[in-house]
């Protein structure tokens, strides 16, 4: 009796263990957060070019005298901000056209705007992304990093500046697609402008890039090795804006619409090593100012003396930096190198210039780091020297500065970032 029993117990019990059994599991779909908090202390020599309140620096501010000759720009500052702390959410779902999708939204407390407190701590959007890959393609849409800043091959620099203005550095609206061949990858990218912007007439403005009716477009290959060990690339953007939609003579108003389109280059190698990584990247730029380097455009000359139509010429820039850092999972020791130089227009220059830092011949800076590491908590110690040689703007008519005088700052910066 008991064994028929169990007997009949067996049969009723075995198709829902057939059915356990071949059930597949089912993916998870969803969010998953991630992000850091992080607090830096940082001590300036002396005045700086920055944004937000001195947390993003990018280079010493010129001299400036006062009636008794005296530098009234070499004075200390002092800050600690918190504003970096930042949010993340990885969004996974079910697949779409045949692809596999994924999404990507992020913000920090960086503000938007302005350098006094219209936005103190104000909650900004850095990335928003959604991204479908196929077997070798993928396309990415939404707000993400400037395709000139190598997500996969930037500075290290505890400073959040992250190299900048040697290291182009920008988010954009944008679409991407990128095509992969075992190793080599192929991207090919639009986009507009949002946060970042080209300036002119009317100050810093995404208007004159999109009254350009052309978007920004880039071109890049990058070539990853199997092990991982080295990644080399190359890419060409290349940009058009429209500076006015209109002159003004006496007081009439004339349409115009004379654009100036811009051409960059971006060259780059990473290679990871068991004991250190090595990065280097050199840059050529024309009329960068939406990518944080020195340079711009500038009015060539007055093209029609009757409407004040004018024609527009490129600065040139060039930037090379270098960054090496040992792999320890405790100890972490870096350094960081960079170079750039104002190379000028290839015409002379018969009017006002638009341009990031159009009195400065060159920057430079060396920046050695240590970051200490246990679980999920960073403290990091950084130097950051950066020497910045000003002039007279323009002093040969073709954009270059003929140098004058140069001035350095020396920041020292303490970091404390834990990772969730």
């Amino acid at each position: 009796m008991k064994t028929t029993t169990t007997f009949l117990l067996f049969l009723t019990l075995f198709p829902f263990f057939i059915n356990a059994q071949e059930k597949k599991e089912e993916p998870k779909f969803g969010i998953k957060f991630s992000g850091f908090v992080k607090s830096d202390i940082f001590y300036d020599t002396r005045q700086t070019v920055n944004i937000r309140e001195g947390h993003f620096l990018l280079y010493p501010d010129n001299a400036l005298f006062d009636a008794n000759n005296k530098d009234i720009n070499e004075k200390s500052s002092f800050n600690m901000l918190s504003i970096q702390s930042r949010l993340k959410g990885s969004i996974s779902g079910p697949d779409a056209f045949g692809a596999k999708t994924s999404g990507v939204i992020e913000a920090d407390f960086f503000g938007n705007s302005g350098s006094g407190l219209d936005d103190v701590n104000g909650f900004r959007l850095r990335h928003a992304i959604v991204k479908m890959n196929w077997k070798s393609t993928e396309l990415l849409v939404g707000q993400y990093w400037n395709p000139m800043f190598i997500a996969e091959s930037f500075p290290g620099t505890v400073s959040f500046n992250t190299g900048a203005p040697f290291q182009p550095f920008s988010r954009n609206p944008q679409i991407r697609v990128s095509k992969s061949f075992g190793g080599l990858k192929l991207i090919g990218c639009i986009l507009s402008q949002r946060d970042f912007t080209s300036t002119g007439p009317d100050g810093g403005s995404s208007k004159y890039l999109r009254n350009s009716g052309i978007p920004n477009i880039h071109f890049q290959m990058q070539y990853k090795s199997d092990s991982a060990n080295y990644l080399v690339g190359a890419g060409a953007d290349y940009k058009t804006i429209t500076p006015e939609l209109y002159t003004v003579k006496g007081t009439s108003k004339y349409k115009t619409d004379q654009s100036l389109s811009s051409l960059s280059a971006i060259a780059f190698v990473n290679v990871k090593l068991k004991p250190i990584s090595i990065k280097l990247e050199g840059v050529y730029a024309q009329n960068p100012v939406d990518v944080l380097m020195i340079g711009g455009y500038a009015v060539k000359e007055i093209k029609d003396t009757a409407t004040g139509a004018k024609e527009f010429t490129n600065l040139n820039t060039g930037s090379l930096w270098m960054d090496v850092q040992t792999n320890g999972k405790k100890l972490q020791f870096g350094l960081f190198g960079g170079y750039t130089k104002n190379m000028g227009s290839n015409d002379s220059i018969k009017g006002t210039t638009y341009a990031r830092g159009a009195n400065i011949d060159y920057v430079y800076r060396v920046s050695p780091r240590v970051v200490f590491i246990s679980g999920k908590l960073n403290i990091a110690l950084e130097g950051e020297y950066t020497f910045a040689m000003y002039g007279t703007p323009n002093g040969n008519g073709k954009g270059k500065v003929l140098t004058n005088k140069g001035v350095g700052n020396t920041r020292g910066l303490l970091s404390f970032i834990y990772n969730f």
